[in-house]
């Protein structure tokens, strides 16, 4: 269930991607512009991980998560009847809060659903929803738009969100959570999270890889556009959906190896490095090149995040119930770089064009990797004694 409902999110994250050029025909507009409807989503996503984890601990992460999914739902219908691109901008935005308050809470049911040492496997699958989810966002996007417009495209993806929210109502399991804790417990545990340095540079050090994968998903049938212009949309959502889809097998193969290791810092650097060096190769590849070079970025991808995920589990200040929040935090700080990092591509390609947004984007992925130097070696996980 947690599978679907995270598939669901995430096709309301990548649709949008598959009928940028559709959306820059409707509205005349440029990159930059297109850039900002981009940046606006991930700016109500990063705003609201933090109200969204002191949330979860007041009403649970169950009811936090259905609430989330309804939220984006309305928005993201809305965005299908924008009348201009700044309303789209708008309600993209109220589309990235919902989505704020859905990640860390859903993920936080991973705590509660399943005991230490099978999570490092199921973080793995819950993040491989999201690649089932926004691969194929990608792709029935493109198909969508190119037959009856984007309008309906993001439609679809609304409509996709009413559907999952009424079937995480009927089928995700309750757990007893007990009574809620006093305002003051709930601002002290923030403030203990907020306080943590493992969890700040585990943050900023992984930020470069973050927004670096959300461009490569995002802007890639934009680029195809304009360097492959023989190409219909649908193929060319097809790469970045082959991305998204090796994304599926990395996260589960990632996660429980890295679990039985031990290696996760080093994990995270080792694909982290082959994640800048095949995006900084994108400008240089043939039309037969792109495919490997996208599906080994998918791999990678799958790996990063499902270690990234499973490596506050081991942090000491970091007690069970307040997984969801430390995760809020650190999503939130990964989002405000990585919608930086997708502005400044939109802006560089309309200056200096694609190869030098493309090079530019894995410097910028591998760049703050050495910071994992500050984040402890993996020990005990949270809710365990050593």
């Amino acid at each position: 269930m947690l599978f679907l409902c995270r598939a669901v999110y995430a096709f309301n994250w990548y649709d949008i991607g598959a009928v940028l050029p559709l959306v820059r025909n409707t509205f005349g507009i440029g990159a930059a512009a297109l850039a900002v409807v981009l940046g606006a989503f991930l700016a109500g996503a990063a705003i609201f991980q933090l109200p969204a984890g002191l949330v979860a601990q007041r009403w649970g992460n169950r009811a936090t998560s259905v609430a989330a999914l309804a939220a984006m739902a309305v928005f993201g219908l809305g965005s299908a009847f924008a009348p201009s691109w700044p309303v789209l901008a708008l309600l993209r935005f109220g589309v990235g809060a919902g989505a704020a308050f859905f990640f860390a809470p859903a993920l936080g049911l991973v705590t509660e659903y399943y005991p230490v040492g099978q999570r490092g496997r199921v973080i793995g699958w819950y993040n491989a929803g999201f690649s089932a989810g926004s691969g194929f966002g990608l792709f029935a996007g493109a198909l969508v738009g190119e037959l009856v417009g984007w309008r309906w495209a993001l439609a679809v993806g609304g409509l996709a969100l009413i559907a999952g929210t009424v079937v995480a109502v009927a089928r995700l399991p309750r757990r007893p959570t007990g009574p809620a804790s006093p305002p003051s417990d709930r601002w002290a545990a923030a403030a203990r999270i907020v306080r943590s340095p493992a969890l700040w540079a585990l943050a900023i050090a992984t930020s470069g890889l973050w927004g670096a994968f959300y461009v490569a998903a995002q802007y890639f049938v934009l680029y195809a556009n304009h360097v492959h212009p023989t190409w219909s949309l649908a193929l060319a959502a097809l790469v970045p959906a082959l991305m998204i889809a090796a994304e599926v097998v990395g996260g589960p193969l990632g996660g429980a190896r890295a679990e039985r290791s031990g290696r996760l810092r080093q994990t995270l650097v080792v694909w982290g490095v082959a994640t800048g060096i095949g995006l900084a190769l994108v400008p240089y590849l043939s039309q037969v090149e792109v495919w490997p070079v996208f599906a080994l970025l998918g791999f990678a991808d799958g790996v990063v995040f499902a270690v990234l995920y499973l490596i506050p589990t081991y942090f000491p200040e970091v007690r069970a119930t307040e997984f969801a929040l430390a995760l809020a935090l650190l999503n939130s700080i990964q989002i405000f770089v990585g919608t930086g990092i997708a502005l400044g591509f939109g802006f560089v390609v309309e200056r200096w064009g694609y190869p030098l947004a493309w090079i530019l984007t894995g410097v910028v992925a591998v760049a703050p990797l050495p910071l994992l130097a500050a984040v402890p070696r993996a020990t005990t996980p949270v809710g365990e004694t050593a």
